[in-house]
């Protein structure tokens, strides 16, 4: 057995960050592309698209830049709210799991 830690944010009540989510936007950030990160998940783009405009409306804040055309296509970046929203809910995930971990003895 291993102990898991199921984690998500919330505000005023509302769903805004989770596992699922950052994933996601990790995706995103790796592929540079909403379509190349929704495929990675098995997640239709519409889908992908909406979930990010769920978390930049319950947070208030844009998470993801897009950039259009030009050699290649275009391109979609985190935005430094984005970026930082990651890093802090991996480091706030890296903590629950150490403290599940020497709290069942591992």
């Amino acid at each position: 057995m291993q102990p898991r830690v199921k984690l998500w944010v919330e505000k005023d009540g509302l769903l805004v960050f989770s596992d699922y989510r950052a994933q996601l936007l990790d995706h995103i950030a790796k592929t540079g592309s909403i379509s190349g990160g929704a495929e990675r998940m098995g997640l239709s783009y519409r889908r992908a698209w909406g979930k990010i405009r769920e978390i930049e409306d319950n947070l208030g804040v844009r998470l993801v830049r897009s950039e259009v055309g030009g050699l290649g296509g275009g391109r979609t970046r985190l935005t430094p709210a984005g970026e930082e929203l990651l890093a802090r809910y991996r480091a706030f995930r890296a903590a629950a799991q150490r403290w599940e971990e020497r709290r069942v003895g591992k």
